[in-house]
């Protein structure tokens, strides 16, 4: 492998889109003419990141990525393919492994990003990287729009939090590649956490280290419901596509 890389991307791309409710995975569904992930690698080629991981599912993904996505398109930045976890951190732990002998240990950022969140644009990655370099960890989010509020036990309304507190995470997250291999090392070998969400608060609980709220953008959404495939398409039509 190549040395000294100083930043790189691990795209999840192994999820099975249960609440789709289609029989491909969500990453594979067609959306303007391609498939869900090919936008999601085109905004990572059109970004400043070196070097991708892509995160699978199976020998029969990767072979569809390679021969219907990135060759293609003639993607370039795609090195690596790994095969998926159980949950979403062990996928994430085995993409941040397979950048040990890539990254510089001690230069080194990582962007972790989930493929079905398609819509994310160079600029958004360009900001994330920029904050996690100024600040160590940084991830992409927006203000809460809504009404939040807590719920008791019997599905009453307890208490509404204060909005303007709240932000809505996104992906890409992006961090110092020693420090969140670090926080992944000791979740997934000596204190494993089933119940984390994002890797945010892996290196809150892991490290008691703070994540920075970056500026991501509304658009930036993930494929979810066939509801959001509607709006993506909406989306990239009003971005000339």
């Amino acid at each position: 492998m190549e040395n000294g890389i100083q930043t790189a991307a691990v795209i999840l791309a192994a999820g099975s889109g249960k609440r789709m409710g289609t029989g491909a995975p969500k990453q594979f569904l067609p959306l303007c003419g391609e498939p869900v992930l090919t936008w999601t690698l085109r905004a990572f080629e059109e970004s400043s990141v070196q070097q991708l991981v892509l995160v699978v599912s199976s020998e029969e993904a990767e072979e569809f990525c390679r021969h219907e996505i990135i060759g293609k398109h003639g993607f370039q930045k795609v090195r690596t393919f790994v095969r998926g976890g159980a949950e979403r951190y062990d996928s994430v732990w085995n993409g941040l492994r397979a950048l040990s002998d890539v990254l510089d240990p001690d230069a080194g950022y990582v962007l972790i990003h989930d493929g079905a969140r398609c819509l994310v644009t160079p600029e958004i990655i360009h900001r994330t990287l920029a904050d996690a370099k100024r600040c160590g960890a940084a991830v992409a989010s927006v203000p809460v729009k809504d009404t939040i509020k807590r719920v008791d036990a019997e599905g009453f309304s307890a208490e509404t939090l204060e909005r303007k507190t709240l932000r809505q995470m996104q992906t890409p997250q992006t961090f110092s590649y020693s420090l969140i291999k670090e926080a992944y090392r000791l979740m997934i070998e000596e204190h494993p956490q089933p119940d984390v969400t994002d890797d945010a608060e892996v290196l809150q609980r892991m490290c008691n280290r703070s994540t920075f709220l970056s500026e991501g953008n509304y658009e930036n959404l993930k494929i979810t419901t066939p509801e959001d495939l509607l709006l993506a398409e909406t989306i990239l039509k009003s971005r000339g596509y």
